[in-house]
């Protein structure tokens, strides 16, 4: 649906975030007599208003009743479609879309292609892997639009001028689904990795992958880029798109450290400033996407050397009294919490992790704590009990050292004293979201670099976001 279809109809928007005010601006913009509405808590109504100088009704009551009164309603992305209020509303036909819907709508052409965008998704690594195809296509002179779910709405970047040559766009799983609903098909997508994550907002595991998924099932990109190493990935099949494979012998994947094509050993990363082997091995599917647009990825490799990583991504936040401080604050599963440790195996590391809960299993990660243990794990947050109870045997067994502190002040507090004034690394990696106790990841990795006695703001800006 583009913009222009929504002249005439009964429009609400249901959010106030980033989202909810870039949906706002594109739409008064576009049609500055279209009458809108906003649902959002009692909390950020007065804000509203004065934003949109009187040009929304905002009310918040969110009910079904109250949702079905509109022909569309554009939600943020952080709202689910499946609650009970929005699922009453469908049934009485209101149409929910995203602001990525509209953005994917308005980019597409008359056939739904959408030449020479890349969107990407995956459970872990979809940020740095975005921001890192961005910064290769501009290291190769390209204009190029970095947005999306890493930081930037689409809709705040919907008619730049002059445009890019090139957009690299992050979606979540809360996004992906929106591919279809535009009806647009991306020109080459790249899935990294599917582990459960985002439950409470997706109901099921399943329908978390199915909707993760969507980007390629019901997206049809010209190239699908699949990682080979995902069991998820490798039981797709994709009849209306051309599927390239990383991680596997014949295409893209790492030799140790270095990343091969094919037999062809292309590149060393040992030096690189990418954080995590995890995230070396991303850069194979960033190098595979550059092929599917044509480009010469092998001569382009090297120009990572230049990359700033990004904040709250297994960031070194730097050295106080032989301590070192290691932020990797967007870690929402315990999967990203393992491979945050697999980062610093055989040093002294205090790991602290919990956070909201949404009913992930952590059993994985307590049985990789058998024989991969850091020195000492501190749990707080809603779910830390849960995961303390989990891990409790195993510390009773000499494993590791085991503490529980009620919030992250005492977690710090707890992982200092842990390490005993010896030297090692305090590792945020909290495996589950910020939800409750934060407004968001990034607010968390800030009071984190703060508790350490680092400067939160130095450390919190995402470098590329935009069209450069």
């Amino acid at each position: 649906m583009r913009i222009s279809q929504l002249e005439g109809k009964r429009v609400a928007l249901w959010g106030w975030g980033r989202e909810g005010r870039a949906a706002f601006h594109a739409l008064h913009e576009r049609l500055p007599g279209l009458s809108l509405t906003l649902f959002c808590p009692q909390a950020e109504a007065a804000a509203a208003r004065a934003e949109s100088a009187g040009a929304l009704q905002v009310e918040s009551a969110v009910t079904g009743e109250a949702l079905a009164r509109f022909d569309v309603v554009v939600k943020s992305p952080g709202i689910s479609p499946y609650t009970p209020e929005a699922l009453q509303a469908q049934a009485q036909g209101t149409q929910f879309i995203g602001g990525t819907s509209l953005w994917f709508s308005e980019h597409a052409r008359a056939d739904g292609r959408l030449p020479d965008t890349v969107c990407v998704t995956g459970t872990k690594g979809k940020s740095t892997t975005t921001s890192l195809l961005a910064h290769l296509l501009r290291a190769a002179g390209h204009r190029t639009g970095l947005a999306g779910n890493i930081g930037l709405p689409l809709l705040e970047v919907l008619d730049p001028q002059p445009a890019p040559e090139y957009w690299a766009v992050e979606l979540s799983s809360y996004q992906t689904g929106e591919v279809a609903r535009s009806g647009a098909r991306p020109d080459v997508a790249v899935v990294l990795n599917i582990f459960p994550e985002h439950l409470d907002w997706h109901g099921s595991e399943q329908r978390y992958i199915d909707d993760k998924l969507a980007l390629v099932t019901a997206g049809h990109p010209r190239v699908a880029v699949l990682n080979a190493a995902d069991a998820h990935l490798r039981a797709l099949q994709l009849p209306h798109s051309q599927v390239v494979w990383f991680n596997q012998p014949a295409g893209w994947h790492m030799v140790g450290e270095v990343v091969h094509r094919g037999a062809q050993p292309v590149f060393d990363t040992s030096d690189t400033p990418l954080p995590g082997r995890h995230n070396r091995g991303n850069l194979c599917a960033v190098l595979a996407a550059l092929e599917a647009l044509g480009l010469d990825a092998v001569a382009l490799a090297p120009a990572v050397r230049g990359f700033r990583p990004l904040p709250n991504r297994l960031q070194l936040l730097g050295e106080r009294d032989g301590v070192r401080w290691v932020n990797d604050s967007i870690s929402t599963t315990p999967h990203a919490s393992l491979a945050a440790l697999d980062c610093f195996a055989g040093q002294r590391i205090a790991l602290l992790v919990g956070g909201h809960d949404r009913g992930v299993d952590w059993h994985d990660f307590a049985a990789h704590m058998r024989d991969n243990a850091p020195l000492e794990i501190v749990t707080t947050g809603a779910n830390g009990p849960r995961i303390h109870a989990l891990l409790q045997p195993l510390a009773d067994a000499g494993r590791f050292g085991l503490h529980a502190a009620g919030d992250l002040p005492h977690a710090v507090e707890q992982a200092r004293a842990a390490l005993g004034g010896q030297g090692g690394v305090v590792l945020l990696s909290p495996g589950a979201p910020s939800f409750g106790a934060y407004r968001d990841y990034v607010a968390r990795g800030r009071h984190f670099a703060e508790l350490a006695g680092f400067d939160p703001d130095s450390i919190s800006a995402i470098p590329g976001l935009g069209v450069a």
